[in-house]
């Protein structure tokens, strides 16, 4: 489509004085969503009839009405005269008429100019969104494809941590990258905890067996993936996972053992 030729055709100037059908009104209309060049000219006529009309007339169709109505003189008494046959002067009337047309085309073109920004208001919205939304995804993409080489890097050490006598159908798993004091926790099999309690995890040594916390999972309700990621620079032997109250404990509650895995050594 050649935009300038298009422009240059006049077709836009008879579209804001509303003389065309609805059927070429809608056409031009998406048009105008589409190529931002005509906006912008539509736009242009627009102000520029505005321009010519503010001079005679205020813009609210109130006073636009009552402009037109006393020009016309029917806000004022009628006088007596005369019977005599009247001089009809049409150039005044034609006058009058086109000025009516061109205030009645304008208030049409502005309300039409209203919704044309309301719709590209909603498409920008729509624009940010989806925005937002490709860049989440991407980010998510991206946080995926790190977990990936993470867990399939050679040196990581998978521990399933197996059900205990409290939950013996709940498991987990920790993934844990000694060369980076990184372990990752997929905590899938574990129930959602009461309220006012949270999951706490502990490092453990065997000999004598001695728990260090790495920390209570806080966004367990939260995180739909159930993947956490924690910093373990301990000697680990084992990993174990208990409910305690909210806030964490200075000792895990074995009563509340939920799950526990021995690392196995090579």
């Amino acid at each position: 489509m050649d935009i300038k030729e298009y422009i240059e055709s006049g077709i836009l100037e008879l579209y804001v004085a509303g003389a065309l059908s609805d059927k070429e009104n809608q056409e031009i209309y998406a048009l105008l969503l589409k190529h931002p060049e005509l906006l912008n000219e539509v736009i242009s006529i627009e102000s520029v009839i505005v321009k010519l009309t503010a001079a005679v007339s205020p813009t609210s169709t109130k006073h636009l009405f009552k402009a037109v109505k006393e020009k016309l003189g029917l806000n004022k008494e009628t006088p007596v005269r005369p019977l005599h046959k009247p001089e009809t002067n049409w150039f005044s009337y034609v006058g009058w008429a086109a000025s009516l047309v061109i205030g009645l085309g304008l208030f049409w073109f502005i309300n039409q100019n209203n919704e044309l920004q309301e719709q590209l208001q909603t498409v920008e919205t729509d624009k940010d969104l989806l925005e937002i939304t490709l860049e989440k995804y991407n980010n998510d993409l991206t946080t995926s494809k790190q977990l990936i080489t993470f867990l399939r890097d050679k040196d990581i050490i998978a521990v399933p941590l197996a059900g205990q006598a409290v939950s013996p159908d709940s498991y987990a798993k920790a993934y844990w990258d000694k060369k980076t004091n990184t372990v990752v926790l997929d905590v899938q099999g574990l129930p959602e905890p009461p309220k006012g309690m949270v999951y706490q995890v502990w490092s453990l040594t065997l000999n004598p067996l001695t728990p260090t916390s790495l920390g209570t999972i806080d966004r367990f309700s939260t995180d739909e993936n159930k993947l956490f990621t924690i910093k373990n620079a301990n000697a680990s032997e084992a990993f174990g996972i208990t409910l305690e109250p909210a806030g964490g404990s200075v000792s895990p509650n074995l009563e509340q053992l939920y799950t526990l895995g021995v690392v196995e050594t090579s």
